[in-house]
């Protein structure tokens, strides 16, 4: 599975990246590439999480990819 990145830049001049396939998953920065850096690394916490409990990850070679 391969991880989306959404990246929008916001009216008030923010950057918001959001990963699509994890509900909640999103961050803001003042540039682009700071927002996704905190999305990803928000993304593998959130994955993280859900491998201690038990829960089923996604797999595969490319983690994430630009949307």
């Amino acid at each position: 599975m391969n991880l989306r990145i959404e990246v929008e830049l916001e009216t008030d001049g923010r950057w918001m990246a959001e990963v699509l396939e994890l509900p909640g998953c999103l961050a803001y920065a003042d540039s682009q590439a700071d927002a996704v850096a905190k999305a990803k690394a928000l993304a593998l916490r959130v994955l993280a999480d859900r491998l201690e409990h038990g829960e089923p990850v996604p797999a595969g070679e490319e983690l994430f990819s630009m949307a």
